[in-house]
């Protein structure tokens, strides 16, 4: 039971650090036809709302995103039944933005303007890897050949890939606090939103987040409960910091059959997230290195064609 529940926590919050490629429900399909400029017309009341709010609150930009992207997934996020409940939810993310993620958002602010200021125009990942907290251990433990954020060509969404299977997570953990990783986790999501919300606009779609989780490798028990318990601090955090971000999230290459793992996740897991889980087989199960389906990998043309059918598909 525990490895499930690490597999779930993983699921929910999908961990990443974005590749040195990246560009940054019920049955899932391709993204509305509404470009983003539309939507962000037809509810630029309810974002103007919402951004007063948090520009009263504060006017660090970090603390407070002037993209109205940001505002906007508070606005289509279905869980908030009124405006006084996406009030609250904001005003609340706003108090962990300015006193506990803090330094998470001022870093990740920087880190993503130092990775666009390059000669070449790419987006160079360095700065944003390095500027992680705690980047000096943790980058040791996790890397591009477990972990990548890259788009996906058909919608522009990021797809995240992650390998828990390959991250000596005991190993990690006798380095690291719970607290210290929960923030590792907490930033790579921030990078992730920021990067989402700013190709969103450069696209005129509502980019989201397609989840990759590589389960071949996982072991069925043993692990670090630290590990364990800094996905489950992150994931649930993450949840509330992050409204309208994820898309479906894939479950690949289980060390068991899917059937029980369905079933337990269903016991485990909040309807909104089980309603985005697919379990499958195949992809990632011949990739040695992640970095092989990146922009510019020999696996990558295979790899985003499985990732948009199961993706978008029923």
């Amino acid at each position: 039971m525990k490895v499930l529940q690490t597999i779930l926590h993983i699921a929910t919050l999908g961990i990443s650090i974005p590749s040195s490629t990246t560009i940054f429900v019920a049955a899932f399909s391709a993204p509305a036809s509404s470009s983003l400029q539309s939507l962000l017309a037809t509810h630029q009341s309810s974002i103007a709302s919402l951004r007063d709010t948090a520009t009263t609150i504060t006017q660090d930009k970090a603390v407070a995103p002037q993209n109205d992207v940001f505002y906007l997934r508070y606005v289509l996020n279905d869980s908030y039944k009124n405006d006084e409940q996406r009030i609250a939810a904001l005003k609340s993310n706003l108090e962990w933005r300015m006193n506990d993620g803090n330094a998470i958002v001022t870093s990740a602010r920087s880190a993503i303007n130092a990775a666009m200021q390059t000669e070449n125009g790419k987006f160079n990942n360095e700065p944003i890897r390095n500027a992680a907290p705690n980047a000096n251990i943790i980058n040791e433990y996790i890397t591009t050949t477990q972990c990548i954020t890259t788009s996906l060509p058909s919608t522009n969404d990021l797809i995240y890939c992650i390998r828990a299977g390959k991250i000596d997570d005991k190993g990690l953990m006798s380095k690291v606090s719970i607290d210290q990783m929960v923030d590792f986790f907490l930033y790579c999501k921030e990078v992730n939103a920021m990067v989402a919300d700013m190709r969103s606009v450069q696209s005129d779609a509502l980019l989201k987040i397609v989840t990759c989780n590589d389960l071949k490798g996982v072991k069925l028990v043993g692990g670090s409960s630290d590990f364990r318990a800094s996905l489950s601090a992150a994931s649930k955090k993450a949840n509330e910091l992050y409204p309208s971000l994820n898309g479906r999230t894939l479950m690949l290459n289980s060390p068991t059959s899917s059937g029980p793992l369905v079933k337990i996740f269903n016991l485990l897991s909040p309807k909104a997230v089980t309603q985005r889980l697919r379990f499958e087989n195949g992809p990632l199960s011949e990739v040695e290195d992640l970095r092989e389906v990146a922009e510019g990998g020999f696996g990558r043309e295979e790899f985003v064609g499985q990732v948009n059918a199961l993706a978008y598909g029923d």
